[in-house]
């Protein structure tokens, strides 16, 4: 018997050891993936395979002098994507011009209803959205059958795919239906808004895991120094001493608001270190995202125009990081194992689109 225990003994070893060793990888890689930091190189690291293949082939056709020498088929394609078909200019194009003009035409009567109508559009819009994110970021869902436990949702990649996908189909039919200006930007300029978009909303959910919901509000709402100091690096530009004086004034009150705490706070609540890390990163990300945008309304182009190019930036690069991270699918079976977070990343993404039509509209 101690011969036959000696000599099966390394056998068994040798069959157990593999499964062994696999269980201690796949639990090492499931504690990583709880780390919010590792998430996020992840992600970016999914947005570069999309990214530097792009930035070699602009390269590539911008160095060979492709917009003079290439032809055939996919001509159109690459001068759109990388050249665009007009030069800047300082104002938008004469249509362009008159629908803003014409907005400003009519009585003030006019003028109150309408203005109305999107304050009234934009607060059911983000008031319904806000509710829902804290509600899928914060809370669990409940399972299907008794021998299920309750489960969290916890990528916001998909969440912020979902809020692109459909608004990227809203503006697309908003362009078929209704003329638009020609379009003159290189398509890859909207990569850069596009990035810095997916960036800050997924700071924006992911925050939600380590702050209250009215504390991101409140934190927002002191973005205005970062915005001005983004569009004096990004747009060169100027502002008036009572608007940083303004902006200060903003922030300190607003700061002064989420120093103030009370010893019966609920746990939940606590800011921790890592939400205020990932909301100042939301805060630089939204900065740089509306100068950029606020740049290349240069070219001659619509609101729902920019909406849906960097709309389609966004679904490229959120789709690619979820496919190689093997997450799409499994939100998906998330979903289908639970019709109530189906209802509201729906519900969420008609919020989202709805919004933004709101403000493009507001702004015209």
């Amino acid at each position: 018997m101690p011969s036959f225990s000696w000599r099966v003994w390394p056998g068994l070893v040798f069959v157990l050891l593999p499964n062994a060793t696999a269980a201690e990888e796949t639990s090492l890689l499931d504690g990583w993936h709880e780390i919010w930091f590792f998430r996020f190189v992840l992600n970016l690291l999914g947005y570069s395979t999309i990214i530097v293949p792009g930035y070699l082939l602009i390269s590539y056709f911008r160095r060979t002098n492709y917009l003079e020498k290439g032809s055939g088929i996919c001509y159109p394609v690459v001068k759109a994507c990388v050249f665009g078909s007009e030069d800047k200019t300082s104002l938008l194009d004469s249509g362009s011009a008159s629908s803003r003009t014409d907005g400003d035409s009519g009585s003030s009567f006019k003028q109150a209803v309408k203005l109305t109508f999107c304050a009234a559009g934009l607060q059911a819009s983000y008031l319904t959205w806000g509710v829902l994110q804290e509600r899928v970021m914060t809370r669990s869902y409940g399972s299907t059958t008794p021998e299920e436990g309750e489960e969290r949702f916890t990528d916001s990649q998909f969440l912020v795919f979902m809020n692109r996908i459909l608004a990227l189909t809203v503006a697309g039919l908003w362009c078929l239906m209704f003329k638009q200006p020609r379009h003159g930007a290189p398509m890859y300029k909207y990569s850069f808004a596009s990035l810095s978009n997916i960036m800050s909303s997924w700071c924006q959910y992911e925050a939600l895991k380590f702050i209250s919901f009215p504390t991101q509000v409140l934190a927002k709402a002191s973005k205005v120094i970062p915005v001005m100091l983004m569009g004096k690096i990004v747009s060169q530009k100027s502002y008036e001493y009572w608007e940083y004086f303004t902006a200060l004034l903003i922030s300190v009150g607003v700061s002064m608001f989420l120093l103030s705490s009370s010893e019966d706070k609920h746990p939940s609540t606590v800011t921790t270190f890592s939400g205020i890390i990932i909301l100042v990163g939301y805060i630089v990300f939204d900065s740089f995202t509306s100068n950029w945008q606020d740049n290349l309304f240069k070219y001659k182009m619509s609101s729902v125009q920019m909406m849906f190019g960097v709309n389609m930036f966004s679904c490229l690069f959120t789709v690619g990081s979820l496919l190689e991270q093997g997450a799409f699918f499994d939100s998906l079976a998330f979903m289908m194992r639970h019709s109530e977070f189906a209802f509201h990343a729906v519900l969420l993404s008609v919020c989202s689109a709805c919004g933004q039509l709101f403000i493009f509209y507001t702004i015209n």
